[in-house]
């Protein structure tokens, strides 16, 4: 294999909004119609047990590109500002010589909107204020403005335009118009481009031809329902905070909104076509590692909850998948975190001793895509043979997320080693899954005395991870300031902190007669 340090490889990181692994066919869903995320799966390594560091946008977007716990960084919700002087995967890809760019939502909170890359080439969809502040003072039953509605799963909508799919749109044409423009001028570093989306994060607001993709009839009710007696009591906050415990909602409307969630799934496929079409016609893929995964995922009615913000698996759990060039399909096994993307995509540029200087709390898992087994980390490697190969390496296998936003009132964590997953937090009983033999989290094992010993473990291990009283203060502490600013900031004259993509036209097209034709020239791509 080519030492990656020679030739670092350009990325092309498509990540989506809201898109839980087990709503994909690459992940085994026989209704959903996604082919080019498909095709991916179909020539890269899959990994089948991925999970986010925090069921919630801003926390799990910064957490990823930080490489570290979002509570390290201290966004522990959608109104926590990732500092500028916090060093992300594009700072370190940048300082190796990477053009590094973005299309599309990052939910960045604060005045830096960049935070490393050198050109951002659309706004973001959400504000960057600190308004969306959750209050851990309150009950959860006081409801903020901003809160999740059931307003989404009472009203999908089939319709002609949409804010969101305006927003995916313009991702999508300036993704691919920046990989012609990279070909276009023949650059010779490699490049870090972000296209992320904002489908299928619910408002579900989508054209008629992907809603007609699915037979209505085909489209199945929860498999797990909602059952009051045995309900957690984070999934019982999460049903009070979006209103869904004063919602009686008929097998209709539960399928309709996971019908209008599919063809969201399908819309957000054919715009990520798009791009992947875009970096295939200039030639660009042949140098170039594509990396697909989502923020957090969608209940979409299992156990009666809808959303986000929970660390059951239906949650938590996210797609991922890493295509290079000229790799089979494959498939790891064990537990990863996108915590792991910045050690390593670092790792596959500068080599492991770049990335082992970086402060991640990531690992990285170049291994596996340098085709050398799957380590202990990912629980062996399978091909589409379906015979699993030799696991080699050392690398730690638990995986950690957090979550600290809105329905909670002291830090929620789980993790994850094998297929026991424990989750903890201060105010809830522990809940103890063996996800091999019970993949739907029906039976909670913590207080069983057989497990007490693997409860004891994992717990230990998450303490030498998180420290959650610590955080629980510093949370606490932040949201208390956070809504002195967002406050204030509110009053008087304001001054927003969204990012506005300045254009140069005088460098894209004609503005004298002078340049007529050599602008034209340049701005040929021969296929």
């Amino acid at each position: 294999m080519t030492n990656p340090a020679m030739s670092p490889p350009s990325v092309l990181l498509i990540m989506v909004d809201q898109l839980g692994a087990a709503w994909l066919p690459a992940y085994g869903h026989d209704i959903v119609n996604a082919p080019h995320i498909s095709g991916l799966s179909a020539r890269g390594l899959t990994f089948d047990a991925a999970y986010c560091p925090s069921p919630l946008c801003a926390p799990s977007r910064s957490a990823m590109l930080a490489g570290r716990h979002s509570s390290r960084v201290g966004v522990y919700d959608n109104a926590a500002e990732l500092a500028a002087t916090v060093p992300t995967l594009t700072h370190h890809l940048r300082n190796l010589g990477y053009h590094t760019a973005l299309a599309g939502k990052m939910h960045f909170v604060g005045p830096d909107q960049l935070h490393g890359f050198e050109r951002r080439l659309t706004t973001d969809v959400y504000p960057a204020g600190a308004d969306w502040t959750p209050d851990w003072t309150r009950p959860v039953s006081d409801r903020l403005p901003w809160y999740h509605s059931m307003e989404s799963v009472l009203t999908p909508a089939r319709c002609v335009a949409a804010m969101q799919t305006d927003y995916d749109d313009e991702v999508a044409f300036h993704a691919a118009r920046h990989l012609r423009d990279l070909a276009r001028h023949a650059r010779d570093e490699p490049f870090f481009l972000v296209a992320s989306f904002t489908n299928p994060h619910d408002p579900w607001e989508i054209p008629s031809r992907y809603w007609d993709r699915y037979d209505p009839e085909a489209i199945a009710l929860p498999a797990v329902a909602l059952d009051p007696e045995h309900e957690d009591p984070h999934s019982r906050r999460l049903r009070i905070m979006c209103g869904a415990d004063q919602v009686t909602l008929e097998e209709s409307q539960i399928r309709r909104a996971r019908h209008a969630y599919y063809a969201a799934i399908s819309y957000v496929d054919e715009r990520i076509g798009e791009v992947l079409a875009a970096l295939r016609e200039t030639g660009l893929d042949e140098s170039t590692t594509i990396v697909f995964c989502a923020d957090h995922g969608e209940f979409l009615g299992e156990r009666g909850l809808w959303y986000k913000m929970s660390l059951l698996d239906t949650s938590a759990r996210v797609p991922l998948i890493v295509a290079t060039p000229g790799r089979r399909a494959e498939r790891a096994s064990g537990p990863v975190s996108t915590l792991d993307l910045a050690p390593t995509l670092l790792e596959l540029a500068a080599g492991p001793e770049v990335a082992a200087a970086a402060d991640f709390d990531g690992v990285s898992r170049a291994g596996l895509l340098a085709g050398q087994g799957a380590g202990d980390a990912a629980g062996g490697l399978s091909g589409p043979g379906g015979g699993e190969r030799e696991a080699v390496g050392g690398e730690r296998e638990a995986v950690v997320a957090e979550y600290h936003g809105e329905g909670v009132n002291a830090p929620a964590a789980m993790i994850r080693e094998g297929a026991m997953k424990l989750i903890v937090c201060a105010t809830d009983p522990d809940q103890l899954y063996d996800l091999a033999a019970d993949p739907l989290e029906l039976r909670n094992l913590a207080g069983d005395e057989r497990f007490a010993e693997t409860v004891a473990g994992l717990r230990a291990q998450l303490d030498a991870r998180l420290d959650l009283p610590a955080i629980g203060r510093a949370v606490l502490a932040s949201q208390r300031e956070r809504q002195v600013v967002a406050s204030a900031l509110g009053r008087g004259e304001v001054t927003p902190w969204d990012f506005q993509p300045h254009v140069d036209a005088a460098m894209q097209y004609v503005r004298n007669r002078a340049d007529l034709y050599e602008l034209q020239r340049r701005a040929r791509l021969e296929g």
